[in-house]
This record gives C-alpha cells, sequence and structure tokens, in this order.
C-alpha cells in the first residue's frame, strides 16, 4: 500500500469506502477533480500522515463523552468548527466564504454546508490542510493564527477559545460532520429590544443556544454580531456601544441562526411629554407612543396650503388648482380636511396614480409587452383601481393569469418575466416582501430561504410557456424585443434543476407548512390562492408597506421589498395595524390611503424641531423629497396651461397617464420633449419589476434642463399658455402675482413678495418679458420643485 517514498500507491477500495463520511458522497462530486480522493494526483500525493487521518475520521465517533468540545460528546465539526469558522470571519463573503474562495480554498458562505466545509478543509489538496500526527503543524491552524504568512490577518491567537476549538477537533482525528450531532433548534437572545438612557453608553447582549437534545449553550462569545449602522460598535463578546444617539440593529448570528435586537441609545433627560397633539386614529396612538418613548417630540400639523398641495400629488400626482386651493383655504370648517380628503379620492386621476406606481413594478414597458400589450395592461389595471378592485383580487388575476396578452390583460404579468427563476424572484419580491435571489447560489445568508426553497418556488413557475402568435420586431438582432400578440400558456409539464442537487426541484409554496403539490393541480391558480389567502397576512403586510411608502416617502420596512427578520419595521406594530386595517376592510386601496391621509403623521409639518431635527426615520416630520419626473411635468403643464408633447401619445396626456416606459427611440418615432424630460428626471425603464428603478436623485444634467431647457423656453414664452393671456389681460401686476402663487404654490405671495415682484408686472411693453422671468423662477424655486 505504501512505496519506497512513503506516499500512498493503493487503498483497498473497502477501506477508502468506509473512510468517507457517510452522506458526503455528492458534496465529493462537486469538488475539484485535483481534491477527488479517487483521482490519480491524490492517491500519488497522500502521505502516510493523510492515510492515519482517514482512519482518525472513522474512530473519532467512538471517543469517551469527555471529549473537549462545547457539548458533552465533542468535539464536531458541525458545532464546533462551524462556530469556530463563523466567528473567525473565514466563511464570510468578504472572505473564503466568497462565490470564488480565497486564496484556492473556498468554503460554504457562512458554513451553510457543513459537509462541503469539511471536505475542503479535511480531505481537499490530498488533506494538506491538516496534520493528524502533529495538529500544531496543521496548515489551517498556522494560517488562521499567522504563524504562516496569511492574506486574512490573524484571525485568533492560538490561546485563544477559538484556537482551542480547532485543536481539540484536529487532536479528536479531525471528525466528519454527521446526521447525529446535536441540532440548533433556538437562539434566545437578550435583550431583544431596550432603550438606554445616558450616561449609559453600552449594552451586553447575550446568547443561549438551545439543542434538539436539551442541551443548552451560552453562546455570547461565539455568536457573530453584525451592526446594521456604520456609527454603532460591537465587541467580540455582544458588548454593544455608540457615540451618537438614535435606534440601531444588531443582527446576531450563530449557526443558522439569526435574530435581530434593536436598541435605542437617549439623551439622559427625555423631553416633557406633550398633550398637544390629539391622535386622529391608531397611527397616532402607535406613533407618539413610540416617539415618547424615544423622547422625539413631532413636528407641529402642516398649514392649510402645504398639506393640500401634499394630498394632492401624493393622491393624485397634480397640483391643486388655483380655484381648489382658494376654496380649501377659505373653508373654515374644523373638518375640512376630512372633507376634502375623500373629495380627492373620488377623483379620476386617483386611478392614473395608482396605475402608474403598480405599471412601474409590474414592468409594463414596450419593449417585451409592445405598444398593445403596454395600452392593455395599463388600461386593465387603471379600471381596476377605478373600479376599486380589492387589491387580493388584483395580484389573484395577476398571478393566476393566462391567455391572450390583448384579451386577457394581467397575462402580461408573465409576459416581462420569461423564466421561472424571475417569475419566482419577481412573485416574491412584489406580494412577499421576499428577497429570494441571493438562495439562488447559496441559502440566503440573512433570511431563511435556502437553496431548495428557491429552486422549489421556481419550479411552481416552470410550466408557463408562450405561443408567438406573430413577431414584427422593428429590430431583427434583438432578441429580447417582441411585437405582437402572444398567449401565455401552461404546459402539461415543465421543471427546473436544483442547482445544488443538480435533480428536477419538486414544486412548493413559500412555507415550510405547504405540501409538495399535486400533479393534477395548477401550480399558478395554487400560488395565486396562498398567497391571497386570508391567513396569509405577509401579503397584507407588504401592500400596506407599499402604500405607507408612496404616502409618505419612506417605509415602515425600508426597502419596501427586503422583509426579513434582521431588517425589521421601524414601528411593527403600526404595521401589523395597517396590515389588519386593509385585510379587514377587503384590501381597499382607498380605505387605507384614507386612512393614512386622516391621521396626524400624514399632516405632520417638514419643518424641524431641536428633538426632531436629526431623525429621519421616524416619521416625526415630513419628509422633503423631490417631485418624482411626471408630478414634475404635470405641475410645469398645469401652471403654464400647456401640455408637453410626447411621441405616439395624443397632445394633452399628462405625464401621469402615458401607460409605458417609452415609446419613441432610434427603433420608431423620435422621442418628444416630454419623453426626454421624463427620462432625464428619473422615471423608471421598467426592466427589474422594482420600485428601486425609479431615481429622485439630482443631476447636473437636470439643472441644466430646468435652468436653461430650449423645450422648457419654448412652452414658457408660446402664445397660447396661461402666462400669455394674463400678459394681455387687464389684470394688475398684483392681481397676476397672486393668481400666479395660487396656481403654482397654491398659497397667496407674502407682502414682502408682492412689494419685490409686483411692480415689474405692471402694464407696459416689458409686462410679458417680465412676467416670463418670474414664472421660470417660481418653476424652478425648491418651494415648487419639493414636496413638503
Amino acid at each position: 500500500m505504501l512505496d519506497t517514498r512513503g506516499n500512498l500507491s493503493y487503498i483497498p477500495a473497502k477501506i477508502l469506502a468506509s473512510a468517507i463520511p457517510q452522506g458526503l458522497g455528492s458534496t465529493y462530486k462537486r469538488l475539484p477533480p485535483h481534491a477527488h480522493p479517487m483521482t490519480p494526483p491524490f492517491l500519488h500525493r497522500l502521505r502516510l500522515a493523510t492515510c492515519l487521518a482517514l482512519f482518525g475520521a472513522m474512530l473519532a465517533t467512538t471517543r469517551a463523552d469527555d471529549t473537549p468540545g462545547l457539548l458533552p460528546g465533542g468535539p464536531r465539526f458541525g458545532l464546533d468548527m462551524r462556530a469556530m469558522l463563523a466567528k473567525g470571519g473565514c466563511n464570510a463573503g468578504t472572505c473564503h466564504g466568497n462565490a470564488s474562495g480565497k486564496g484556492g480554498f473556498k468554503l460554504s458562505l457562512r458554513g451553510e454546508d457543513p459537509a462541503f466545509d469539511f471536505l475542503a478543509i479535511a480531505r481537499e489538496g490530498a488533506g494538506r490542510r491538516i496534520d493528524l500526527l502533529d495538529p500544531a503543524k496543521s496548515l489551517v491552524l498556522e494560517k488562521a493564527t499567522l504563524r504562516m504568512p496569511h492574506l486574512g490577518g490573524r484571525r485568533f491567537a492560538n490561546d485563544s477559545a477559538l484556537g482551542k476549538l480547532l485543536r481539540d477537533w484536529l487532536a479528536a482525528g479531525a471528525p466528519a460532520p454527521s446526521a447525529d450531532e446535536p441540532r440548533l433548534v433556538s437562539l434566545e437572545v437578550s435583550p431583544l429590544e431596550i432603550l438606554v438612557r445616558e450616561p449609559t453608553h453600552e449594552v451586553q447582549i447575550r446568547v443561549l443556544a438551545i439543542f434538539n437534545n436539551g442541551a443548552r449553550l451560552d453562546a455570547t462569545s461565539l455568536a457573530v454580531y453584525e451592526p446594521v449602522e456604520v456609527k454603532t460598535e460591537v465587541t467580540p463578546g455582544g458588548l454593544v456601544s455608540t457615540k451618537d444617539h438614535g435606534e440601531t440593529t444588531v443582527l446576531v448570528r450563530f449557526l443558522d441562526r439569526q435574530q435581530a435586537v434593536r436598541l435605542a441609545f437617549l439623551p439622559a433627560s427625555p423631553p416633557p411629554a406633550w398633550t398637544d397633539f390629539e391622535p386622529a386614529n391608531y397611527i397616532d396612538r402607535l406613533v407618539d407612543a413610540r416617539l415618547q418613548q424615544l423622547g422625539i417630540r413631532p413636528s407641529g400639523p402642516a398649514a392649510d396650503g402645504v398639506f393640500l398641495r401634499r394630498m394632492f400629488l401624493d393622491g393624485l400626482g397634480i397640483l391643486p388648482s388655483a380655484e381648489e386651493a382658494r376654496e380649501f383655504a377659505a373653508d373654515r370648517s374644523p373638518a375640512k380636511r376630512e372633507a376634502w380628503i375623500d373629495r380627492v379620492l373620488a377623483r379620476p386621476e386617483f386611478a392614473d396614480h395608482w396605475a402608474l406606481r403598480w405599471s412601474d413594478i409590474l414592468r409594463n414597458e414596450e419593449k417585451v409587452l409592445d405598444v398593445e400589450g403596454v395600452t392593455k395592461f395599463h388600461g386593465w389595471l387603471r379600471a381596476g383601481f377605478a373600479a376599486g378592485m380589492p387589491l387580493d383580487e388584483l395580484v389573484h388575476k395577476l398571478v393566476a393569469a393566462r391567455g391572450s396578452t390583448y384579451t386577457e390583460p394581467p397575462a402580461n404579468y408573465y409576459r416581462a418575466l420569461r423564466d421561472p427563476f424571475v417569475r419566482a424572484e419577481t412573485t416574491a419580491r412584489l406580494f412577499l416582501g421576499a428577497r429570494i435571489a441571493c438562495a439562488k447560489c447559496h441559502n440566503h445568508p440573512f433570511d431563511r430561504w435556502t437553496q431548495d426553497d428557491y429552486y422549489s418556488f421556481a419550479a411552481m413557475f416552470s410550466r408557463v410557456d408562450y405561443q408567438i402568435v406573430k413577431n414584427e420586431r422593428r429590430d431583427k438582432l434583438d432578441l429580447n424585443e417582441f411585437a405582437g400578440e402572444q398567449i401565455v400558456k401552461l404546459n402539461d409539464k415543465g421543471s427546473v434543476t436544483n442547482d445544488r442537487t443538480k435533480k428536477p426541484a419538486t414544486p412548493r409554496l413559500l412555507d415550510p407548512a405547504a405540501k409538495p403539490l399535486a400533479e393534477k393541480d395548477d401550480p399558478l391558480v395554487a400560488t395565486a390562492n396562498w398567497l391571497t389567502a386570508p391567513e396569509n397576512k405577509q401579503f397584507a403586510r407588504v401592500q400596506a408597506n407599499f402604500i405607507w411608502y408612496h404616502l409618505l416617502g419612506r417605509g415602515l420596512v425600508e426597502p419596501i421589498d427586503d422583509f426579513r427578520p434582521t431588517n425589521p419595521a421601524v414601528y411593527p406594530e403600526l404595521l401589523d395595524a395597517l396590515a389588519d386595517d386593509l385585510r379587514d376592510h377587503g384590501h381597499d386601496l382607498r380605505h387605507l390611503v384614507r386612512r393614512i391621509l386622516r391621521s396626524r403623521v400624514y399632516q405632520t409639518s417638514a419643518e424641524p424641531n431641536e428633538f426632531n431635527r436629526d431623525d429621519d426615520r421616524h416619521f416625526a416630520k415630513a419628509i422633503v423629497r423631490r417631485l418624482t419626473a411626471e408630478q414634475l411635468l404635470d405641475a410645469q403643464s398645469q401652471v403654464l396651461d400647456r401640455p408637453a408633447e410626447f411621441a405616439s401619445y395624443p397632445l394633452g396626456t399628462r405625464a401621469g397617464q402615458i401607460a409605458g416606459a417609452e415609446r419613441g427611440g432610434k427603433k420608431g418615432k423620435e422621442n418628444a420633449e416630454g419623453d426626454r424630460f421624463l427620462k432625464l428626471f428619473g422615471k423608471p425603464a421598467r426592466l427589474l419589476g422594482c420600485e428601486c428603478e425609479r431615481s429622485n436623485e439630482t443631476t447636473l444634467a437636470q439643472t441644466f434642463a430646468l435652468l436653461s431647457s430650449p423645450a422648457l423656453e419654448e412652452r414658457l414664452i408660446a402664445n397660447d399658455t396661461r402666462v400669455a393671456r394674463w400678459a394681455a389681460s387687464d389684470m394688475s401686476g398684483e392681481a397676476i402675482l397672486r393668481e400666479l402663487y395660487w396656481t403654482a404654490l397654491g398659497r397667496d405671495p407674502t407682502a414682502a413678495e408682492i412689494a419685490a415682484l409686483g411692480p415689474g408686472l405692471s402694464a407696459g411693453p416689458k409686462r410679458l418679458t417680465s412676467l416670463h422671468d418670474v414664472v421660470w423662477g417660481i418653476m424652478n424655486s425648491r418651494e415648487f420643485l419639493l414636496r413638503h
């Protein structure tokens, strides 16, 4: 069996087979050829020490129960080594847990696959990383303790607890993971939430791991602590400190469990309790209770004009007219805001606005859906919102859809999602707030989704197929462009291959309690039924968060499509209450919008006070944000009373009424001025199916477009605008200025503004030019460009 140089030249098949740890066969197949124990290079390089290591691994399970380790009967690879590798950062995505590994050494991300990690450490490279005859000389130990050069630096000291875990495992014969190892069933972390006031600046987190055999382990020193905010520091032992006031979140991870800890570091003296804000509904009560705890005093109510303009923009996407703004200001009824909310929600622009919002996330764009499909899809959405279609019914129709994309508009949902993986990822993100894409390559590092979950859910959409009736695309080389009717259909068979097992995935919902899909079941209907079932509260949470985001400018969960235990809502109780409210009222969009608009939280001023000046998470003051591309262009058109032009849309179409993303361009009719403006100011191309695709960031090109755009100037100086009519009228300069302010800003000009601008608008040869300058200045002002 040994040659004259001590190399192993032959291993009897029975011995080799017994030396391979049980259950690792599939993992062996995934190792590169040079690491496979049956390849010739392995047989020629394996030394006597490594041969003995194979026998040591077989004998390790018979060692006495007093073997060192985290629990009696150890050490164990799946417990001790997995904990050591995670705490040392060895299997992190920035180290050997990277998809390509580091330095030729690859581990599974965050230890998700102990069997693979064992082979990489103990078998790969002819077992060169361990030395069981002299464990202290093992490469894996010498590099981790920096006794040998290591690009990753020293991960732990040789005499540390982590070093002892590794040495004990090596001394025990480097046992492989086994199916009978204790399994972690729960992680008890304390505190889960705490308020800390000065002079205290630190909080100690404690972690208790509970296993299926009843064993309990203090894992405080072994858990991994990851602060979400940069300002927070956590020691390896779980001591949290911060140099600033405010809330923070720390993710606590041990083995395959993780928990989020919410902490709030507060000044020594909270502000006095306030009683001058009367809550309008449960939203205010829940927010006030938390703000009182945090010592954050909310700002006062927004002024009438600010509130009306805000409500029109958020609910309808347009500005109130001068007549409406004046009427609201003159109304002295104490309940006028509630009455005007009802009035606004009954307007047809409400359906336009929400059809636009949903078209963004449903990838309603012309390249894949074609112009006809985009128009039909948008029209169906708009009609649904106009008629008050419940959100659960709308989503059920989308997910269960099939048929012609022209005669069955919801089928366009699948026309835009061309493979089962994109269908699964998009459906999970939009309607469950679950970002499962990470689980395609490995178990999700921050959520509970596994690779098996990912591929099983993708298999639910594997039978979707398309009958392309015709395709008259303009670019014959662009295979992603479609122009013509398509039939979305469900084939009798279809599958996806699980990348981990290399076998067809079993169709299953993203629900641990769900049974595999029966052969006779319709997978799309089953998915739609499960998503919108009353007991699936997560669906209602996601929809409530989406609505809140569009009205308040920030989600209770942020990003809005990233719900997970390690990304808790800023107000968990409020999110649950909103979800219950939505569900209890038949998933009625208008009902929840009305509830939010009536709250004092929504109606709060954007003016900060000394207690909320640095806070942007708790909705203690309104979030100031730039108008969206559509809102800004429509606001300009509204002030000038001159519509912008869009390619392939009739003149007079508002930007907020456009069905798709872009109809012009190099392949067809050139884009019109309005199309170019929307693209420049962040209208999404709708290629991702994600709210994140829309950009409200300010750019230098936008500044030039506002300050010196020939298109804007052309509209401003045209002879048929409201501005030209004002200049040609017999109105006084002050009257014109007042009309302009009510039209553009929803308020009367101040005395100072009248004194500064009114005289220049008096009748005379320069009146029109002066008025152009004033209008241009107002449309470039912060008050006009921003939603306060």
